[in-house]
């Protein structure tokens, strides 16, 4: 009816979500409406200081100039072309990851996102070796499409495909007698994440990985380090896997790699690049030229903000100063932290959200996940400090696990 005022409820993002798109997202009682550095300004007008950076994608947090500037630019220079043709921005991107890598990993093949760059790690890995069976370590995430899903653990619940794609068995985590005795000369490839952030941000050991390492090696099997979440500088490294000092065979990458732009990208090492060619595989938007320009900007920025360093001193500072209130103890690496709580960690992250706070949960119950941009700064650490503090432990300190 003309002048008719508007149902506010009609118009909420929510609502209208609801009504046309599947519902298997839990979405939080807000509407982001713009963002600036690690802060959400809601359509409310509320400022949620961001530790959760869209499951740790915000790297650079919100409006970084160098990001936003290079994506603009890529934009009105040549917004897409596809891999049938060569160009400036992609080589430059891969030769900037191949810099930033660990030792050996010299090619560079672009995806869209983690889940894809497994799959096709997990491909290679088959191809190469000629064998049908992969391991991968419990509790860990590796992605939702069929190869990934195969490899996650828990994943029957949510799985649906009838069957998997290779045979799959999971070697207890951190267990290196396990390693050694279910690595031999039928696996293709062991896949693990060297903190596995679903699970809670669960740093594994320097020995397990080391273990991995040498029986994979040993038994002529391909190691993919999965760093969709733990790369990019997250864990104060490039990638978690240098602060062991381990090369694996293919690592792919994800998440906080394009600051925000859809992209994914799986290295291997020269001996692995002769047994692929053209058709072999392939992606329409992998390595497109605005998200090639957004990983140019992010490593770029991650350099020259001394952002590394910045990433292990706030790690340090969570530490010191958050283990208080609910949080009993502090597990993972970097910004990909797991603080283990006195309660619920749903209820922390409920709590939290009423100080403007926003963190995540992981699967395990207990463990609330930090997984905030890599420009978050000493005040903001002070203020989640202050928030916990405020949250009395239970009386029972330790809860049973």
């Amino acid at each position: 009816m003309a002048g008719a005022a508007m149902d506010p409820a009609a118009s909420d993002p929510r609502t209208r979500e609801a009504a046309t798109t599947l519902p298997v997202y839990g979405q939080l009682p807000f509407v982001p409406e713009r963002a600036a550095g690690c802060d959400i300004i809601t359509s409310d007008g509320r400022r949620i200081l961001d530790l959760y950076g869209g499951h740790a994608v915000a790297s650079l947090g919100y409006g970084h100039q160098r990001l936003t500037d290079a994506i603009s630019k890529q934009s009105a220079r040549l917004i897409f072309q596809s891999n049938a043709v060569a160009l400036e921005v992609r080589a430059r991107a891969a030769e900037k990851l191949v810099a930033i890598a660990p030792r050996e990993l010299s090619r560079v093949f672009f995806v869209n996102s983690g889940a894809e760059a497994n799959e096709n790690a997990l491909r290679m890995a088959c191809v190469v070796t000629h064998r049908k069976k992969v391991l991968a370590i419990t509790q860990g995430f590796h992605g939702r499409t069929a190869a990934a899903g195969a490899v996650t653990w828990n994943s029957r619940k949510w799985y649906g495909f009838p069957e998997k794609p290779f045979d799959v068995d999971f070697i207890p985590r951190d267990d290196c007698a396990a390693a050694k005795a279910m690595i031999d000369n039928d696996i293709a490839a062991v896949i693990v994440e060297p903190v596995q952030g679903v699970a809670g941000a669960y740093d594994l050991s320097h020995e397990f990985l080391t273990e991995l390492r040498d029986c994979t090696r040993r038994h002529g099997v391909l190691l993919i380090a999965d760093e969709v979440q733990s790369g990019m500088g997250r864990c104060g490294q490039y990638f978690a896997v240098q602060a062991h000092e381990i090369s694996p065979d293919i690592l792919t990458s994800a998440k906080a790699l394009g600051g925000g732009i859809p992209c994914g990208a799986v290295l291997c090492t020269e001996d692995i690049a002769p047994h692929f060619g053209p058709g072999d595989l392939g992606t329409t938007f992998g390595g497109g030229p605005v998200a090639a320009a957004a990983i140019n900007a992010v490593i770029e920025s991650i350099d020259a903000d001394g952002l590394l360093k910045n990433v292990r001193e706030r790690e340090a500072q969570i530490r010191e100063q958050c283990r208080i209130g609910p949080v009993q103890k502090i597990q993972g690496m970097g910004l990909l932290l797991g603080l283990v709580c006195d309660r619920p960690a749903v209820e922390v992250r409920n709590a939290l959200l009423e100080h403007d706070i926003l963190t995540g949960t992981s699967a395990d119950p207990d463990v609330l996940r930090i997984l905030a941009p890599l420009v978050l700064e000493a005040r903001h650490v002070d203020y989640l400090a202050h928030a916990l503090e405020s949250m009395a432990p239970t009386v029972n300190q330790e809860r049973p696990r």
